[in-house]
């Protein structure tokens, strides 16, 4: 059972900044940039797949996230939780545990052989099915989960991430024509405002990440050496 005394959502994003930190799943790097999986700059990574590591922290963000979704999405909206291969994959067997759903996980592509299956675990048609990733950048993976579910004949219109970039204003417009609503605990600017509360980067790499979020695409154009 899920207490109702859980913090409100700015607080809940506060914290949630603040356990990513902790555990330096956060990381900044304005003078030398990241690349992503997209082969575009970036000062900022985040590395949610350390939290399965951190019992105390884990179990804190799963209680934040099943509240969260049930505060939004309502007590009773599914009746099966499925996670996205493979990060989303054992927060989605923690929210599924909490809410005591069945638990089903989603591949990325057809395994090949056998049944040749994107659907793990037992999804029956008229399902209304949540949708669990550890975190979204520009919303593209979770349209091919989502319909994945959908060909089962479940329906899926909302997916819980723990972590949303928050600065591609595209992304939830993409999720919102696909028919999803999305849910997350915090973004880049809880996890910048928090960063600078606690002084844990100095100001000239705050500064750098600063002006990445206010405008990311214009950010990597001026980087990008193709």
């Amino acid at each position: 059972m899920i207490p109702s005394s859980f913090p409100d959502a700015p607080e809940i994003a506060r914290l949630t900044a603040r356990m990513l930190l902790e555990i330096e799943a956060v990381h900044f790097n304005a003078r030398d940039p990241f690349t992503l999986a997209s082969g575009l700059p970036s000062p900022t990574y985040i590395d949610c797949r350390k939290l399965i590591s951190f019992p105390r922290i884990r179990s804190t963000l799963m209680d934040f996230l099943t509240v969260t979704v049930m505060r939004n999405a309502g007590f009773e909206a599914f009746d099966n939780i499925a996670g996205g291969e493979t990060a989303g994959i054992p927060f989605a067997a923690l929210v599924a545990e909490r809410m005591a759903l069945p638990m089903t996980y989603v591949r990325k592509k057809p395994k090949g052989y056998g049944r040749n299956a994107r659907i793990e675990g037992a999804m029956t048609e008229g399902q209304r099915v949540l949708l669990v990733e550890d975190l979204t950048t520009d919303g593209g993976s979770k349209l091919s989960f989502v319909d994945a579910i959908r060909e089962t004949g479940a329906s899926c219109g909302h997916t819980a991430v723990l972590f949303y970039y928050g600065i591609f204003p595209e992304t939830e417009k993409a999720l919102g024509d696909h028919g999803i609503s999305l849910h997350y605990l915090c973004t880049w600017w809880d996890v910048l405002a928090e960063a600078r509360a606690q002084g844990a980067f100095d100001a000239e790499t705050l500064a750098g990440v600063e002006a990445f979020l206010s405008d990311p695409r214009a950010w990597q154009a001026a980087r990008d050496p193709g």
